[in-house]
């Protein structure tokens, strides 16, 4: 692993209930990355639950306070706030938009890092370019939409993913599932729904002939990771598709240490496939 430079930034940084539990290797990949490229993340004292998936649903006012007490916390700190889940980041955005203050920027973490100084930083310090390794790159929902919130320009074939991945060596292939749901937290009480629209979503990959489906949301890898054996067992339908964070195949690609050890907590097994692609 490189030494680390000077520092590029300093920002604030909001995890989140999943990358401190199911998503931990998400967690522990930003953090390595951001390290090696000289970015301090500060996480942020006492933050709560931004109430995610069901705040919203059930108490508007609820799913406001929650989400606004984080983005006090970080407008005392006066830094950019950095969200590596899509969830947090929308419920976030959504309540800044509600009570009308102007705060600190909030950043989805592949927003982020798909900004052209941070791509220049790893270019500059790329150890192992993921040359040969063919994905695609799933945005799902909340990465691109509501437009209003999110800024991006291009929901509908965003493209800031496939160049940031492009630019440590990997082959973004096209496809035409980028942004669609894959179930989100429907995963707990309709699973029926889950497994079609992700088995739509992993057949589409498939035929693709990808290596893998890179992914920033901990929902949607989570969804696309663990349902493969249900759709294999009832469908007969095998995928066998790594489900990646891009931070993952970053830190891959700058030579981190922790690599295979982010790796080993998925469900299908990415490091067959990047082992066959002579990359770890």
């Amino acid at each position: 692993m490189r030494e680390r430079k000077e520092r590029l930034k300093e920002v604030s940084y909001y995890p989140g209930c999943s990358l401190h539990g199911t998503a931990r290797e998400y967690d522990e990949s930003c953090r390595g990355v951001s390290d090696l490229l000289g970015i301090k993340l500060s996480e942020l004292k006492d933050w709560n639950c931004c109430g995610a998936s069901s705040a919203h649903c059930t108490d508007k006012d609820l799913s406001i306070a929650l989400a606004g007490r984080n983005l006090d916390i970080a407008n005392k700190g006066g830094r950019e706030l950095l969200v590596p889940c899509v969830a947090c980041f929308s419920r976030l955005k959504a309540a800044e938009a509600e009570t009308e203050k102007e705060g600190v920027p909030i950043r989805y973490a592949l927003d982020f890092f798909s900004d052209e100084p941070v791509i220049e930083e790893i270019k500059k310090r790329l150890v192992r370019p993921l040359s040969g390794l063919k994905i695609v790159c799933y945005y799902g929902c909340l990465a691109v939409r509501p437009p209003q919130l999110t800024g991006v320009k291009e929901y509908e074939n965003p493209q800031h993913m496939d160049k940031l991945m492009g630019a440590i060596g990997a082959e973004p292939l096209p496809w035409s599932y980028k942004t669609d749901c894959c179930g989100s937290s429907l995963m707990l009480v309709r699973t029926d729904i889950v497994k079609k629209l992700t088995g739509r979503i992993l057949s589409m990959a498939r035929e693709a002939e990808v290596d893998c489906i890179v992914v920033g949301c901990p929902i949607c890898q989570a969804n696309l990771d663990t349902r493969q054996g249900e759709l294999a067992s009832e469908t007969g339908e095998t995928y066998d598709l790594p489900i990646i964070y891009f931070t993952e195949l970053i830190g891959l690609a700058l030579g981190h240490r922790d690599v295979k050890k982010w790796l080993s907590r998925h469900i299908v097994d990415p490091v067959k496939v990047l082992s066959a692609r002579g990359l770890i």
